[in-house]
């Protein structure tokens, strides 16, 4: 049973949590706001969280004016994480976490609540993209390309593309409107191990590592590393999770987006190596044909 309490309880439980985290509050307080984010109507593949995850964890409203950073002391000793539904509605996450979202959160040492929407958004477009080339996702791998920076005057950690390794392109440049609006979610008896290996609740004492390098991964890694790093391309992370449930068009967008980029490459290369006097109407034939 969650507990109500007044606000200054909060922080008598709470004495380390800031002023702003302590008024991070969710406004979806009813059974009702969670009936009207599942995905019960046949065409919404993907989206928000089913029935079909029912087994596994139990996706609940919060309690009136508890604060992000509550632990399980409110919820009667019962496991739990906070998560925003944004990430469900917007950047398409599934339920349980996957093995490859848990073991991110446990070596960044953040809840799931405390990582940005946009950082999520990193997290899916690069599993979607390492499943599309048949690697499974990779703690590692994703640490080589991206790394976690400190939230500074913000409350949630970012991810951030490695200089010189860009990937993904950010999903959205100003994330607005989902403060406010997380749900509960805990786990059923088929599978407690799923609350298991990673941060649950808020943390306050942050250590970020630095990249991976190549020589830090396994040689599976490594080499796969290499081979995306030799795309030379980056991908646009709304539509690698818009057509992630659409494998033809996955591909079609990933294929235009790697021409696209070969095709970058060869008139850089064409108008290096031709002559000066070589005119724009011969070079443009010479591409094309």
């Amino acid at each position: 049973m969650t507990l109500n309490l007044h606000p200054k309880c909060y922080k008598a439980l709470y004495p380390w949590a800031s002023a702003e985290l302590l008024v991070e509050t969710s406004t979806l307080t009813s059974s009702e706001d969670v009936r009207k984010n599942r995905d019960d109507e046949p065409d919404c593949v993907g989206r928000v969280f089913g029935r079909e995850s029912d087994a596994y964890v139990s996706v609940r409203p919060c309690a009136k004016g508890e604060p992000m950073c509550s632990d399980e002391w409110t919820n009667d000793g019962e496991p739990y994480f906070f998560l925003y539904q944004t990430v469900f509605k917007r950047i398409k996450l599934r339920l349980p976490l996957t093995g490859f979202e848990r073991a991110l959160l446990k070596e960044i040492n953040v809840a799931p609540a405390q990582l940005h929407p946009n950082s999520w958004a990193f997290m899916r477009a690069f599993s979607i993209l390492c499943n599309h080339f048949g690697h499974p996702p990779s703690m590692d791998v994703c640490l080589h390309f991206f790394e976690a920076r400190s939230p500074g005057k913000n409350l949630w950690v970012s991810f951030n593309g490695v200089a010189g390794r860009v990937l993904l392109t950010l999903f959205q440049q100003s994330y607005k409107g989902f403060k406010g609006k997380f749900f509960r979610v805990c786990c059923t008896d088929h599978n407690r191990t799923l609350m298991h290996g990673f941060p649950l609740y808020w943390v306050m004492k942050l250590e970020f590592k630095k990249p991976r390098t190549l020589e830090e991964l396994t040689p599976h890694d490594r080499e796969f590393c290499q081979v995306l790093a030799s795309l030379g391309a980056v991908f646009n992370t709304v539509q690698l999770i818009k057509h992630e449930y659409d494998a033809e068009a996955l591909k079609g967008y990933i294929g235009i987006t790697l021409s696209f980029f070969v095709m970058h490459v060869t008139i850089l290369l064409c108008l290096y190596i031709l002559p000066l006097h070589t005119s724009m109407f011969t070079l443009v034939f010479w591409i094309a044909f």
